[in-house]
């Protein structure tokens, strides 16, 4: 790596999360050096609505960035920022919060979503925005908000992301990056500008959104009450930074062309970085900013280790909350392709590739002879299934994938691993130490700071502990069931439908049970 600076000089990486601020302090060679973590609550007030206070997060990000700096005992280059995607807040003409933080979990926008998808148009402006029309993204939640809550939707002088509101209260810059606009449905990504058509179905203007700027461009410094709060030099340099997504190819040295990132927490994603931005014909797949030289195509599923979970709460109850072990254990004990067995893991509707909050979850092929064995391995191999859709989804735009990057809790499981590997049909590798999109700030930070050359060199800081081969045979059982695991979505869809329109007359859903103590 490529030093311009001092070499004590610390990149301080402040990563906005769903469940909390992660601050981490980086060298100049990438090593991390002290991080903290102050989390905040999620708001679920009905059904299918997320969110979180402002100012909570707010006060986390503070808390936390102060903490980092008095750990650190060295000079600090600058902060660099990431966060996740498609929040949305109504400011009032001084900047303050209007509503909540309605994050990328909410559904409440579904049937606004559902509209737009149904026009000729929708596709049209999923190409156009790079984003899916989908209820996690803030255009069909402004509509949501504009035909349920029209005084509140009115009284918005701003609409902004979490970061963008974080960063105005830090330096008094109302600015949002193309990463994260890239995430809204309403920016061009073609001409990076602010999309007329979006905003005209959105019912706001130009000057209710933040001044587009580069992932790369720097703030020039803090306001005097951000710095007392941090204890940081008022001047300390600012990098807008990025999406957490798009970051984590960063963290996982997913840059070159070919390598796809994959990770599986609770939810999972697939991406890929390309030098030009487009999605597929069928609009499978997000297109997203990384700099103005790469973009990051790929999806996201809302079913990855929540599914595991919830096998174990319906099937295996005895087991108890850590029973990760016992159900994998369970899993290996059944075949390859168990039995037949295919499960939709659709607990938690879907995003990529299909981008609809109808879907629900299915076993289809059960019959007398199938265990639970059977159930909890068909829930993995759908997980990882529902990774490969997404991975044909982004081929089918156009983008040659040679190599697979993974990381996250799964990664913890031999069998988890191997079943990647067999239903993606090709080796995955792990690195080690993976700090994801923390360290992706941190690197895009260095390279607006003039500390590395480029975000490039993240391929060669990423050192991988281990490859998983595809098994042939496990690989070929596969390939024969993928077809029929993504036909049975289509066949389903009236059922989803009919399910949801019948849903008010029905007794409500089962509360989940509680494991026995």
């Amino acid at each position: 790596m490529t030093e311009t600076g001092g070499r004590r000089d610390a990149m301080i990486a402040v990563d906005i999360g769903t469940a909390s601020a992660k601050v981490v302090a980086y060298d100049t060679q990438g090593h991390q050096l002290t991080q903290y973590g102050v989390p905040y609550p999620l708001d679920e007030p009905q059904p299918g609505w997320a969110e979180q206070d402002p100012l909570r997060v707010h006060a986390a990000v503070l808390e936390a960035i102060g903490a980092v700096v008095a750990d650190l005992g060295r000079p600090v280059a600058g902060l660099a920022f990431s966060t996740a995607m498609h929040s949305l807040i109504g400011l009032d003409a001084d900047g303050e919060p209007i509503t909540p933080s309605i994050i990328w979990a909410d559904a409440r926008a579904s049937r606004q979503a559902e509209r737009l998808r149904a026009v000729p148009s929708g596709l049209a402006l999923h190409r156009r925005t790079g984003t899916p029309v989908h209820p996690m993204a803030p255009l069909p939640k402004l509509l949501w908000l504009a035909e349920q809550e029209p005084q509140l939707f009115g009284r918005a002088a701003y609409w902004v992301g979490i970061k963008d509101w974080i960063l105005l209260r830090l330096c008094d810059e109302l600015v949002t990056d193309h990463s994260v606009a890239s995430g809204t449905g309403l920016m061009d990504i073609h001409r990076l500008a602010w999309d007329p058509e979006a905003l005209g179905i959105a019912g706001i203007t130009e000057a209710q959104l933040p001044r587009l700027v580069s992932t790369t461009a720097v703030l020039p410094g803090l306001t005097a009450e951000a710095a007392a709060a941090t204890r940081l030099p008022r001047r300390t340099p600012v990098v807008v930074g990025a999406g957490d997504g798009p970051l984590a190819n960063l963290g996982l040295g997913a840059v070159a062309p070919g390598v796809m990132a994959c990770s599986i927490g609770t939810s999972g994603a697939m991406r890929v970085v390309v030098e030009h931005p487009g999605v597929d014909p069928l609009g499978g797949v997000y297109c997203y900013a990384l700099t103005e030289r790469r973009w990051v195509v790929g999806g996201a599923i809302n079913n990855g280790g929540v599914v595991l979970d919830w096998a174990g709460d319906a099937l295996a109850p005895e087991l108890g909350e850590d029973a990760e072990e016992e159900l994998l254990a369970l899993a290996a004990r059944a075949p390859v392709g168990s039995g037949g067995l295919i499960m939709l893991p659709y607990l938690l509707s879907e995003r990529a590739p299909h981008w609809s909050a109808l879907p629900r979850g299915a076993y289809v092929g059960l019959t007398h002879g199938h265990r639970r064995s059977h159930l909890v391995r068909a829930a993995i191999e759908g997980v990882c299934q529902q990774l490969a859709l997404v991975l044909a989804s982004v081929r089918a735009a156009g983008n040659e994938v040679h190599e697979v990057r993974a990381s996250g809790g799964f990664a913890r499981s031999d069998l988890w691993r191997q079943i990647l590997a067999d239903v993606l049909g090709m080796p995955v590798r792990f690195p080690a130490g993976h700090e994801g999109s923390s360290l992706g700030a941190a690197l895009l930070g260095m390279q607006a700071l003039g500390r590395i050359a480029s975000v490039d060199v993240a391929a060669d800081l990423v050192r991988i502990e281990e490859t998983v081969q595809p098994d042939a045979a496990a690989a070929a059982t596969y390939a024969t069931l993928l077809p029929l695991f993504s036909e049975l979505y289509d066949a389903l869809v009236p059922t989803f439908t009919s399910l949801r329109r019948l849903a008010p007359g029905l007794p409500p859903e089962p509360v989940p049970t509680p494991p026995p103590l």
